[in-house]
């Protein structure tokens, strides 16, 4: 009989089997149901099987007889190391991660390189379900995701293709919070996120502001331009300084360069906290005192933003990856896609009038 070093090939069942002088279903039933095998058949399966070198049926084939692969896609429309780098992400993925412990369900990350081949990889990922962290509008993965027939939620938009959406209502909370960034500012900044996959870092004006093509950043802009025009200011007043990546380094680098340039601003309203306090950084080395020269505000509360005082706007990522992966599992949830959110004002902002 070949040892498994003799023989590079997978043993298949029916060799077990055979070597065992059993029938392939009561090597089945040894290690899908072992209480249907007497204790004298398993030992026999259990010895056939370490001779051969057999680890027992293959998960995917096990899946495919029972209907479930018992793991869920999570699609990002980035490069791997983003789930771990961005903390937005990461806490977004600790409650997918969550469900998978309480459910026995693995996690299968899914990164999107923008290549051709990027449909096919989530065509082929043996997956339950999908959620898919948000994208832009244009984003062709998730056409792929919806031909794939499987259950499929996404964080936070695009809308469409039948798929669910959960998050908070982005625009709603920027009008909230950029009412307190902006108030008796005259030239307010919203540090802000990429505008379409092209990441093309730029400064815009309000009224350059066009084919927002990511639906986080369009609706969070929406609302900071609210919150700016109700108050009776012209739109073009209001910038948007547009960051390629989220990474606190980015946003000290570019509120830097703003508040020495010919404009400084005396209100800078950040898409996330990581940029928000590398505004602050910006802010010390400036020379420039928070809030008497500079109102600042972040957005979803971080613990790093409590040490640092930043108004901010609270949401619960973990909350929603939670949301997001129940649905995609088809685990009871609340009837409503749309979580709660908050606006926490501590020491970077002045108190309202």
């Amino acid at each position: 009989m070949n040892r498994p070093a003799d023989n590079p090939k997978r043993p298949t069942l029916r060799q077990v089997a055979s070597a065992a002088g059993v029938s392939p279903m009561t090597v089945s039933y040894a290690y899908s149901q072992p209480g249907r095998v007497s204790a004298e058949a398993a030992a026999k399966v259990r010895a056939a099987a370490r001779e051969l070198g057999y680890p027992g049926p293959h998960p995917a084939a096990r899946g495919l007889r029972r209907g479930r692969v018992g793991t869920l896609g999570v699609v990002l429309g980035e490069r791997l190391s983003y789930a771990f780098d961005d903390p937005q992400a990461a806490r977004f993925l600790a409650g997918v991660s969550d469900v998978c412990a309480a459910e026995g369900v693995g996690l299968n990350l899914v990164p999107i390189t923008g290549a051709p081949t990027d449909a096919q990889r989530v065509a082929q990922a043996a997956v339950d379900g999908f959620v898919v962290w948000t994208t832009s509008d244009d984003d062709p993965v998730l056409d792929a995701v919806a031909d794939t027939g499987l259950p499929a939620v996404v964080h936070a938009g695009p809308h469409g293709r039948g798929m669910p959406v959960i998050g908070i209502d982005d625009r709603a909370a920027a009008t909230a919070i950029g009412q307190i960034a902006f108030a008796d500012a005259l030239r307010p900044v919203v540090l802000g996120f990429p505008l379409d996959r092209d990441r093309t870092r730029q400064l815009l004006t309000g009224d350059d502001v066009v084919d927002v093509r990511f639906p986080v950043t369009r609706h969070r802009w929406e609302g900071f331009r609210d919150a700016w025009t109700h108050a009776g200011h012209p739109a073009g007043h209001l910038r948007l300084a547009i960051c390629p990546v989220n990474r606190g380094s980015e946003g000290e680098t570019f509120a830097l360069e703003l508040l020495r340039g010919t404009e400084p601003p005396d209100a800078i309203a950040a898409m996330s906290d990581e940029l928000a306090l590398g505004a602050l950084r910006a802010a010390a080395r400036a020379g420039l005192r928070v809030p008497d020269d500079l109102t600042l505000t972040g957005w979803d509360d971080a613990d790093a933003a409590a040490d640092a005082g930043l108004t901010t706007l609270a949401q619960s990522l973990r909350d929603q990856g939670t949301h997001c992966a129940r649905v995609a599992l088809g685990l009871p949830t609340a009837d409503s896609t749309r979580h709660r959110w908050h606006v926490v004002a501590r020491a970077t902002t002045r108190q309202p009038r």
